[in-house]
């Protein structure tokens, strides 16, 4: 039997993986409220600190068997520098989808391989996951480096698949399966984090 996924206590050499929380919104603020950083998200860049801060407590609402979002902090300071999350999780079908945000400041360090692949880790070892899921749009390069070296294929474009402030986004479909991540990174089935 899966459990709610706690990241608490993931660390990676330089990073440290937490439950996020409102008062994480003032340091987030800087990706959430930057129309370029949200250039590619589902929904527009927040318009001031206070937006910020309720879309953290309405994601600390959602039930964590489905949703979860996590800050991506310094091991060394503590600071948030970005986020990761799982969303849409179907237990039933052994899948979610994940995405990812850095802050503007700490872009182009190799921060995000480091968070994602802890959560890809955790997911599949300890939510019983089969298949994670990732929606890209092609203009979004770093994002679809990042997919690519974490080991996703794409699948295909989702013509139309959302709406950003009333304008239609046709995001590609990237997935990676539990085989396909266990031979990449040739890790045990049954390590722990």
């Amino acid at each position: 039997m899966s459990q709610p996924l706690a990241l608490s206590e993931l660390q990676t050499p330089r990073l440290r993986l937490r439950a996020w929380a409102e008062s994480d919104a003032a340091a987030l603020h800087t990706a959430f409220g930057d129309p370029a950083a949200m250039r590619f998200w589902s929904f527009p860049a927040s318009r001031d600190l206070a937006e910020t801060a309720a879309m953290i407590s309405g994601s600390l609402a959602v039930d964590s068997e489905i949703h979860a979002a996590f800050a991506v902090t310094s091991r060394d300071s503590g600071e948030p520098v970005g986020m990761v999350n799982y969303h849409e999780r179907r237990p039933e079908h052994h899948r979610l989808a994940v995405g990812w945000i850095l802050l503007p400041a700490w872009q182009h360090r190799g921060i995000m391989r480091e968070a994602a692949s802890a959560l890809l880790k955790h997911c599949f070892e300890h939510l019983d996951t089969h298949r994670i899921e990732a929606r890209i749009e092609a203009e979004n390069t770093p994002s679809v480096r990042l997919a690519e070296w974490l080991g996703f294929e794409r699948e295909g474009l989702m013509r139309d698949w959302m709406f950003v402030s009333g304008e239609p986004r046709s995001p590609h479909l990237y997935a990676l399966l539990r085989p396909d991540w266990v031979s990449r990174f040739q890790v045990s089935s049954t390590s722990n984090p």
